[in-house]
């Protein structure tokens, strides 16, 4: 898993499972630290996450909303959002809408 921060914008490479997760989790964490801003975690090239992976971004998700602020994920493949899904911890996280370019 590479995480690369790029200003409010965490974008993950790789597979997301039990073995990234605290690389992950700490990397939210670091970005929300005295930081007042929405947060976008951008899983563009996250093939698929596990439910460890998932109920990570479910408790991210609760935390920036509970310091009145939003997690939201950009770019989900279809494996992610059935996993978030079948989860039923989907209904915790916010989904960035994607914009219609050019």
């Amino acid at each position: 898993m590479e995480i690369v921060a790029d200003g409010q914008t965490l974008v993950l490479r790789g597979d997301f499972d039990v073995r990234s997760t605290m690389k992950v989790r700490d990397a939210i964490q670091a970005l929300e630290q005295g930081n007042q801003q929405d947060i976008v975690l951008d899983l563009t090239e996250v093939p698929n996450i596990d439910l460890t992976a998932a109920r990570v971004l479910a408790f991210a998700a609760l935390d920036a909303n509970r310091s009145g602020h939003h997690l939201r994920l950009r770019g989900c493949r279809p494996a992610v959002r059935r996993m978030l899904r079948l989860s039923r911890l989907g209904r915790f996280i916010e989904f960035e809408s994607v914009a219609d370019i050019g």
